[in-house]
């Protein structure tokens, strides 16, 4: 029931984070701008967690390649990447991307021999997965396409797997998620602000206005939330249940595109957001079944 819950709320606070971004977007906010001061400020909030509970990030050889390398991968870079394309791909088509891992995180899971192979999660993987691929297969025979920003939107979901997968093996032995979760957002908040001094980037926030502070701290919130949910899911539910959170924010971000922010329907958003429905619900029974 835990991991259960922590998706749910976890899949829930990512869909809501890709519909801040379009706004921030509309704000004037450059993404890497956007995305580094909500991820600071979720870094802070974390941290400040962790020293109430006397849990705090360890330093060491080995925790600082694991803040290093998730943060690289699960956050700096998955991140950037999409809130750079929402302008141009829309936030229903980035909520629906993300979901996209749960295929290659369960191949990678298998390889591993973090998982046992077992035929209805198997086949939930494969459901969820058939029913974002309908959405991403409409999207790019829609007539105003942007086949660059379509494609590099999908290396996201690549980065996330690879770090599903890399959170879970490389895991630091005795350290919790309450520990984890700050130490990998300071390491890309260190990353994002030194991106801000490469050509073309920029880190400036309007001031002239509170639109764009108040949508940083909402996103920085929650992000905070998202990020510990997503350790807790982590160690509680593995990293192929974990890797559905992207259904769950498909579920959520694509109605909120819809309907509270103007975004036209995808093309088969019926059939898609049902078989992602039936695929977290064979693959969660099948965990549960499997305990």
């Amino acid at each position: 029931m835990v991991p259960l819950l922590c998706l749910l709320a976890g899949g829930a606070l990512l869909g809501l984070s890709t519909n801040l971004a379009k706004l921030a977007g509309e704000a004037q906010l450059p993404p890497l701008a956007f995305l580094c001061w909500s991820i600071v400020g979720a870094a802070l909030i974390l941290m400040v967690v962790a020293a109430l509970r006397r849990d705090l990030p360890p330093i060491n050889a080995r925790t600082l390649e694991y803040y290093a390398v998730s943060a690289l991968v699960g956050v700096a870079g998955s991140n950037l990447i999409f809130f750079a394309a929402i302008p141009h791909v829309g936030a229903s088509f980035i909520a629906l991307i993300i979901s996209l891992p749960p295929l290659l995180t369960y191949v990678g899971a298998l390889a591993w021999r973090i998982e046992r192979f077992q035929m209805s999660r198997a086949a939930g993987v494969v459901v969820a997965l058939a029913g974002a691929g309908v959405l991403a297969a409409r999207k790019f025979s829609a007539p105003d396409a942007d086949g660059f920003w379509i494609l590099l939107a999908l290396v996201g979901p690549i980065l996330l797997a690879i770090g599903n997968l890399y959170r879970t093996l490389r895991w630091p032995e005795g350290v919790s998620a309450d520990a984890l979760a700050p130490g990998m957002l300071l390491a890309a908040a260190v990353m994002l602000v030194g991106a801000g001094f490469l050509p073309g980037l920029s880190l400036a926030v309007p001031v002239d206005r509170s639109l764009p502070l108040v949508l940083i701290t909402v996103q920085a919130v929650a992000f905070a939330g998202m990020f510990l949910l997503l350790f807790m899911l982590q160690k509680t539910g593995g990293p192929v249940l974990l890797s559905l959170l992207g259904s769950v924010g498909a579920l959520v971000g694509v109605p909120v595109a819809i309907f509270l922010q103007g975004e036209a329907p995808p093309e088969g958003l019926f059939v898609g957001a049902a078989l992602i429905t039936a695929g977290i619900a064979l693959l969660t029974l099948g965990k549960a079944k499997s305990e």
